[in-house]
């Protein structure tokens, strides 16, 4: 799961809590992905991760970014002057409407009426909110996210020269495979739009890492799906996931009430992911410690004062005082969905393997 060369370098930091980003395989992974949508236009979602490294990286591969407030327009803009930009997002504010993008994605006809009375020129994408069955999502962008068919109808007569619309947007769930995105999008592309914006949501499994979305399948189907029209996509988690790793170690051992637990320097302020989405986060245990080693199943917990702060439960594993733990997949939603000052522990330190 984790190869060689990361393990090396995890072993050899400097100091940890660390985020270890590998680039080289970030850019072997989206280049894949980006030959297998073939003329499918994939844009990044930049929530996933913002980090400037892998922006850069990104960037020799994706046909633009989408951003979904004036702080990510700023960093990515200011990071890849003139490169396109996709500008989505509830709640926007008048600030945020002027703001020059490649499109925007427009969440309801008030949203659509302030953007007109700014002034300002805008190629425009209509966020819908369809009445479609998603079922086994990980997550649903439903209730306040775009808009439904009455909002979409009470928008299209205020289009002019200087507003234009370009087509719909649509992200409505996360963790699904090809075959039930392609499913959606055969219902989306059910109108009479030239282009659509598919969103996200490609499943990424932590219990199965070494499953993959079946990216070739999906490119295939939209390549199908597509012609006479103009798809993009705009994956954050699915592209960026793994190539990110926390490591860090083992500062104590000890079982209360008969069960094992091992305490790690750091802690879900710094990687957030398995305590918002319920899962035991994937590791690797190097030995880098001395001592007895606790060979039976143990829970792995941060340093926080709350029972939440756990990255995983009862493994079988190995562990002592001072080995090294790698946790994986750990490049999307980590770091920067993480409540970082909460007791005010030092900040982790951010590498970046290179080729």
């Amino acid at each position: 799961m984790i190869t060689p060369r990361v393990q090396e370098a995890a072993a050899r930091l400097p100091e940890v809590p660390a985020y270890l980003y590998d680039l080289p395989a970030l850019d072997e992974h989206v280049a894949s992905v980006r030959r297998a949508l073939g003329p499918t236009e994939l844009y990044y979602a930049v929530k996933a991760n913002p980090d400037p490294e892998l922006l850069r990286v990104l960037a020799g591969h994706v046909d633009g970014f989408e951003v979904s407030s004036a702080g990510e327009h700023a960093h990515v803009t200011g990071l890849l002057p003139g490169v396109p930009v996709a500008l989505g997002g509830p709640g926007k504010t008048d600030a945020e409407l002027r703001l020059p993008h490649h499109r925007l994605h427009v969440e309801s006809p008030n949203e659509l009426r302030r953007l007109l009375a700014a002034g300002v020129e805008a190629d425009v994408l209509l966020r819908l909110n369809p009445d479609l069955p998603v079922e086994g999502a990980a997550l649903t962008m439903s209730g306040p996210f775009g808009m439904d068919e009455d909002g979409v109808a009470e928008c299209l007569p205020l289009f002019g020269d200087r507003v234009r619309l370009r087509g719909l947007h649509a992200h409505l769930a996360s963790g699904l495979e090809a075959g039930q995105l392609l499913g959606l999008a055969r219902a989306l592309l059910d109108n009479a739009y030239e282009e659509v914006n598919l969103g996200g949501g490609m499943a990424v499994s932590y219990e199965r890492p070494e499953s993959r979305f079946d990216w070739a399948t999906y490119g295939a189907g939209l390549a199908e799906l597509g012609r006479g029209r103009r798809l993009r996509i705009e994956p954050g988690r699915a592209l960026t996931v793994y190539c990110g790793y926390y490591v860090t170690k083992v500062v104590d051992v000890k079982r209360v009430r008969g069960r094992a637990y091992a305490v790690l320097l750091g802690g879900t302020h710094h990687l957030r992911t398995p305590a918002t989405k319920g899962h035991d986060q994937p590791f690797t245990v190097l030995p880098t410690g001395k001592g007895q080693a606790v060979g039976e199943p143990v829970t792995l917990v941060g340093q926080l004062c709350t029972p939440k702060d756990v990255f995983a439960r009862d493994i079988e594993t190995s562990l002592r005082v001072g080995d090294t733990v790698v946790f994986a997949m750990a490049g999307a939603y980590a770091w920067n969905i993480s409540h970082h000052d909460f007791l005010m522990h030092p900040k982790p330190a951010f590498r970046h393997l290179r080729a």
